[in-house]
């Protein structure tokens, strides 16, 4: 496809917004009461890295960006 830099730029936005509720809601599930943060923080910043990572990487294999 041949898109404007625009709408390239709104669908990177998309996915980074997509993937930074999917960390948040992953550090959320993974936090325990009576645990530290630290950890729930680690696993929610390595699932949206992943989630991110996997979002742009079908998205190229697509030929979107």
């Amino acid at each position: 496809m041949n898109l404007s830099f625009g709408v390239r730029l709104l669908i990177f936005a998309i996915c980074f917004l997509l993937s930074v509720i999917v960390g948040i809601v992953a550090g959320v599930i993974s936090h325990r009461p009576d645990a530290p943060k630290g950890p729930a923080f680690l696993y929610g910043g390595g699932v949206f890295g992943g989630s991110l990572t996997l979002c742009l990487v079908a998205l190229t294999s697509l030929g979107v960006l």
